[in-house]
């Protein structure tokens, strides 16, 4: 019985241990409290720290008297389980970004009060002031100092400028940037608008193909046709004068898509008047004089050929000027009529027929005429009918059968 009572005894004992062991073990704290009406679950070191260890802690740089500490009431602290307590300072440091660092106070009824003087945020920051670019136009302009034009009476009926924008003096890098003034010794600040119209300016030289060239100008952009480019490509190798004019076009029936005005051929020859023709016609007529009229004049007369006298290019009309008539070639710049060659001996030889002596002159005639067919596929003169009597026609006119008609 007695053991039986034991055992039954052990347990309660047991379960009164328990709480006398974390009751000594936990000594020197404290259970939660409230700090400034809010609960803080945390328990904190209530101890007081010893003199001794107050001591040891060295030069804290202050007066400790400043942070008082709080003892419980009934409790001696040791120096072996003292702890030191949390300090409040007596002067709360402000925060960064509150109105109190920022030098803004607040009413009490919770107004905020600017100051007078307003708000300095450089001087809240520790910086030096700086001179917005606003201020400084208006001191330059006030002091007649302004790097730029100045006008006024803007928004009335008669604004004008004030003063002009200042001169600096002429260096080598700054000579590329204008011109100078009258005294050689400074340079004009260029304003925005003229250095930006400058810019574009350049721009558009750089990149833009020259209209008054037409060979420049890509042909898928409306420009000249490649065999057009190349036929003007041979008429420079022959030496031949010419310039590109404006397109003509006068209805369906007249134009010249890429016309060229020839002036003059190689050696020398002058064509009188200039004429107005396609870029073919031209080659033909060219490679015709040089290989065919200049030889046979050097052959008969010894002198070469000084000027050739045209007496039709483009003409809007239909063949030998005839109502109903089929509209002639001239009427593309596809023809050129000769009536007259002038040698470089001064002789001057008219197409026309020719009198039973002049043996030279019907020579010279006849070889060129009969010549001419292998450069044109048309070929008129003296003797073909009574319109031609008085010049030589040549044309490249376009015959489904290749066929050339030379009226010899």
């Amino acid at each position: 019985m007695g053991i039986a009572f034991v055992s039954r005894l052990r347990r309660p004992l047991g379960l009164l241990l328990v709480p006398a062991m974390l009751a000594a073990c936990s000594g020197g704290l404290t259970p939660p409290d409230d700090i400034d009406g809010a609960g803080v679950s945390a328990i904190r070191p209530v101890a007081e720290v010893s003199e001794r260890q107050v001591d040891d802690m060295g030069d804290t740089g202050g007066d400790l008297t400043a942070y008082p500490v709080e003892e419980p009431a009934g409790r001696v602290a040791t120096a072996d389980t003292a702890m030191m307590t949390p300090v409040t300072e007596n002067k709360r440091l402000p925060m960064i970004d509150s109105d109190e660092a920022m030098g803004i106070s607040q009413a009490p009824s919770g107004v905020l009060t600017v100051p007078e003087g307003g708000v300095n945020m450089d001087e809240g920051l520790g910086v030096g002031r700086v001179e917005g670019l606003a201020e400084t136009q208006a001191n330059e302009i006030a002091e007649g100092n302004a790097t730029q034009v100045v006008v006024d009476g803007i928004g009335t009926d008669t604004p004008q400028q004030i003063g002009q924008p200042d001169m600096i003096p002429m260096s080598e890098a700054g000579a590329e940037l204008g011109t100078a003034a009258e005294n050689n010794d400074y340079l004009q600040v260029p304003d925005k608008a003229t250095t930006r119209r400058k810019a574009v300016d350049e721009e558009q030289v750089a990149f833009l193909p020259r209209l008054n060239n037409p060979m420049q100008l890509p042909e898928t952009m409306g420009g000249m046709p490649a065999l057009e480019k190349a036929c003007r490509q041979r008429l420079q190798k022959l030496g031949v004068k010419f310039r590109d004019v404006p397109r003509i076009s006068k209805g369906r029936s007249c134009g010249i898509a890429w016309p060229v005005e020839l002036s003059g051929l190689s050696g020398g020859i002058q064509i009188k008047p200039a004429a107005q023709v396609n870029c073919q016609i031209t080659e033909a007529f060219a490679r015709w004089v040089k290989q065919e009229l200049v030889p046979s004049t050097r052959t008969r007369y010894l002198s070469g050929v000084s000027a050739i006298h045209q007496m039709s290019s483009y003409s809007c009309r239909t063949m030998n000027s005839q109502r109903g008539a089929a509209m002639s070639e001239h009427a593309k710049g596809n023809a050129i009529d000769v009536g007259k060659i002038v040698l470089k001996s001064g002789k001057a030889i008219a197409i026309e027929k020719k009198g039973f002596f002049a043996f030279r002159e019907k020579g010279l005639l006849k070889s060129v005429r009969s010549d001419s067919c292998k450069y044109f596929s048309t070929v008129l003169g003296p003797g073909s009918d009574r319109y031609h009597k008085d010049h030589f026609h040549f044309d490249l006119r376009a015959r489904k059968s290749g066929y050339r008609h030379c009226s010899l």
